[in-house]
């Protein structure tokens, strides 16, 4: 594969107009548009109601499963100041989203900390919250802190988990680019369907446009589904701040994904299409764990995760998609393992060779994002002219705006 290192992402940026941001979602998940590109054939348009239209018979569209936690805490000072604490992922002493989650009474977590020059060493921000009907104190104490984020310890005085806590203490982060604060519709809105793992700062925004419809309709067609995990980190709205993107360090973020699922997809032999861009980043990891675990039978868990630029780097051989999921499930067995949890930092980008996935579902992106590099990667040279069609026809744009199905070949 050509190492994406030297791409300029000056290349990568167009003109994106305020009023084409969507701030809000339309009454009806999917009345959104839908626009649809295949290679070769003229760019057309519809509804995501009538998706399973344009999507072959045999395929499987992969889902994420992620939820969207109420990541956003804010304490009062002493003093009458607030604190605002933003919660990005637990702290090292965790394996896993899921863990931290589920813990009790006490959780360290890497946070984002507003009016941190405000908050006085040694302090102790408290906040009384109320949870079904108990009065709770949550305490929040600063642990450490490196460059990017600090380590805050949480602790309560209840025999609950954190993920309880956190619903009844913060609320949704909504991306910055919304440029407003959240309503009470944005606790659903801002949410799939099908959400079931907490964990996420950010939605997967391509499943927002799925109902209950759009799967009877995905079903009565044949199409099979699955979902995979993939912890959405704030580091999607990280921009490209370097020139090239050899400058650029790619956001690392925790998957989830069963045993079960895999045997699945070696089991199937139509195309597989993916719903949004941590799908996608997901479903290629487990292709190159594949990879790694053919190079070397004795791989272990701490090396199974896929770092930002070693499919490039490294010399891995050329292997079908099948074979590489089969080694990684008969690893999963050899371990005892019906869930795999680990990290992936890959970053996909023009000249990226997609392994499994034939297709892409997904919204329209910001210029100059890593998510932008994976549609051009999907579609090659092509995004200009879907986005600069999306522009043209009245398109929304961004998390809460329409979607299109890309398909890369």
């Amino acid at each position: 594969m050509k190492h994406p290192g030297k791409l300029s992402i000056e290349d990568f940026t167009y003109p994106l107009p305020e009023e084409r941001i969507a701030r809000f979602p339309l009454p009806e998940r999917d009345s959104s548009k839908l626009l649809i590109y295949k290679k070769g054939e003229a760019m057309t348009e519809d509804i995501y109601r009538n998706i399973a239209a344009y999507i072959p018979d045999d395929a499987m569209l992969l889902f994420n499963n992620t939820k969207v936690i109420a990541a956003r805490l804010l304490f009062t000072k002493p003093t009458g100041g607030q604190i605002e604490i933003f919660c990005l992922e637990p702290a090292a002493d965790y394996p896993d989203v899921s863990t931290a989650m589920l813990k009790r009474n006490l959780v360290k977590w890497k946070c984002l900390v507003g009016g941190a020059g405000k908050w006085k060493h040694g302090t102790v921000l408290e906040k009384a919250i109320d949870h079904e009907g108990t009065p709770l104190l949550l305490k929040a104490s600063v642990c450490g802190r490196n460059e990017n984020a600090f380590e805050i310890q949480f602790e309560w005085n209840a025999d609950i988990s954190f993920s309880e806590v956190i619903v009844a203490a913060g609320s949704i982060p909504l991306p910055p680019y919304l440029k407003r604060k959240p309503q009470e519709s944005d606790a659903e809105r801002y949410q799939t369907i099908y959400a079931q793992h907490d964990g996420s700062v950010a939605a997967p925004t391509a499943g927002l446009h799925f109902t209950d419809d759009v799967f009877q309709s995905l079903s009565e067609k044949g199409i099979r589904t699955g979902f995979v995990t993939l912890h959405v980190g704030a580091g999607t709205f990280q921009p490209v701040k370097s020139m090239q993107m050899d400058g650029h360090i790619m956001h690392t973020e925790y998957i989830e994904v069963s045993l079960d699922l895999i045997n699945k997809m070696i089991g199937h032999d139509g195309a597989f299409f993916c719903v949004g861009t941590t799908s996608l980043r997901t479903i290629e990891s487990l292709y190159w764990m594949g990879v790694k675990i053919i190079q070397n039978r004795s791989v272990t868990i701490a090396e199974l995760p896929v770092s930002q630029w070693e499919v490039y780097d490294q010399a891995y051989p050329e292997i079908p998609a099948k074979e590489a999921l089969q080694a990684l499930a008969v690893w999963m067995k050899d371990h005892k393992l019906d869930i795999l949890y680990s990290k992936t930092q890959i970053l996909i980008a023009p000249g990226y060779s997609l392994r499994v996935i034939k297709g892409l579902i997904t919204n329209f992106h910001q210029p100059g994002s890593t998510l932008l590099l994976l549609v051009a990667a999907v579609t090659g040279d092509n995004w200009r002219k879907i986005y600069q069609y999306a522009l043209d026809n009245d398109f929304r744009f961004l998390s809460y705006g329409d979607g299109c199905i890309l398909f890369s070949e």
